[in-house]
């Protein structure tokens, strides 16, 4: 099976791509991240976000999405902006036809880790050891987007 898992942001989205064997062990293809210009209009950033996971849908052809939820910003203008950019991505995985998954941070912690309030670095060591990397993956949105493709494996 193959996972798309997504870590959503208006300045950076990561993602990454991860096959499943039949006993669920991770095999990453690929992770990175989509990085936009804080110097750019929301809109136009937006639609760097569309254009940026399409062509990364249409590339790896993943057969299910993990999106991470957001739960709360101090920044209401941040928070809004970050809904936004959740949105496009949601929008282009129901254009591909993609089931989709939504996990809080507390679940995601807890599929890696086993513990609902695990730490970041915490994560990104089980992030790294499940998927035999040699380091932890940068930036710490695409180890996120890791985290939430293994956590994905769980419920697809």
């Amino acid at each position: 099976m193959r996972i798309l898992g997504i870590d959503p942001g208006l300045a950076i989205v990561g993602w990454a791509i991860v096959d499943f064997d039949k006993d669920l062990n991770p095999q990453p293809v690929d992770y990175g991240a989509i990085i936009t210009d804080k110097g750019l209009n929301v809109s136009t950033r937006l639609k760097e976000i569309y254009e940026d996971m399409n062509e990364i849908v249409d590339k790896f052809k993943p057969e299910v999405c993990g999106v991470e939820t957001l739960l709360f910003y101090n920044n209401a203008k941040t928070a809004i902006s970050v809904g936004e950019a959740r949105g496009i991505v949601l929008l282009v995985l129901e254009d591909h036809g993609l089931p989709i998954y939504d996990f809080t941070p507390l679940q995601v912690k807890d599929a890696v880790t086993g513990y609902g309030k695990a730490d970041k670095k915490q994560v990104q060591e089980n992030v790294k050891r499940f998927c035999n990397l040699d380091s932890i993956p940068k930036p710490d949105d695409a180890a996120d987007a890791l985290a939430v493709a293994i956590a994905t494996s769980r419920v697809a």
